[in-house]
């Protein structure tokens, strides 16, 4: 009698999904990839920039994965896990942030027929374990040494590195000159790794021509 007489509680807010189940899974993928899509065509050196309005009247143009991340107005739970990531990978590197997104959400587009038919979560968390594991051994063996290479030979092959993340960038017309900037500034720290060593001053000009200001500029922070 004393049980029945107890008062219901209830821990959720009035309103709260409580669903559960496989069809809860598929919502949140469906979540994740509605995300994905939403950053998709922001990629690669066609990506276009996207126009966010928020609701005090700001504007953002941008095509930067992060800066569009931070904008939206996410409220799904499981998005929002997305939101993090991105800003995980803009903190640890400063780059990527895209790609990293668009991969989370292709990943879970790809699980989620396999959700359906009846797979447990667990079996594929193993599944993509083991090839990330496998990823990154082929990366390994791709990969190039720099060790006991000339100078020159170092500065050219850092130069191809830094110009490819330069393609979609507004000073995309000229990456050679600025990979190379990109490549004397860190060969100058040597071995201490301290990148902030490398001071980065912002100068307005008319063309991107005048590199000589833009050279100059840069190096007066070191």
């Amino acid at each position: 009698m004393s049980a029945m007489m107890q008062p219901q509680i209830i821990l959720l807010k009035e309103g709260t999904d409580t669903s559960q189940g496989r069809a809860q899974v598929v919502s949140n993928i469906n979540a994740c990839t509605a995300v994905g899509d939403t950053v998709r065509t922001t990629l690669g050196p066609r990506g276009m920039d996207k126009l966010i309005h928020d609701d005090k009247g700001g504007v953002t143009i941008s095509n930067d994965g992060a800066t569009i991340m931070r904008l939206l107005d996410i409220v799904h739970p499981a998005a929002k896990i997305l939101v993090d990531i991105a800003k995980s990978q803009d903190s640890e590197v400063g780059d990527g942030t895209t790609t990293v997104v668009l991969l989370a959400a292709e990943f879970l587009k790809e699980a989620k027929p396999y959700i359906e038919d009846g797979v447990h979560p667990h079996s594929l968390i193993r599944s993509y374990r083991t090839a990330g594991n496998m990823a990154i051994q082929r990366v390994k063996e791709l990969a190039v040494s720099i060790e006991g290479k000339s100078l020159e030979e170092k500065k050219s092959l850092l130069a191809k590195c830094a110009a490819t993340t330069l393609s979609s960038k507004l000073i995309g017309g000229e990456k050679e000159f600025f990979a190379s900037m990109v490549v004397d500034a860190v060969l100058a720290i040597g071995n201490d790794d301290r990148l902030n060593l490398i001071g980065i001053k912002k100068v307005i000009v008319a063309m991107f021509t005048f590199k000589m200001l833009l050279l100059i500029s840069f190096w007066l922070q070191n």
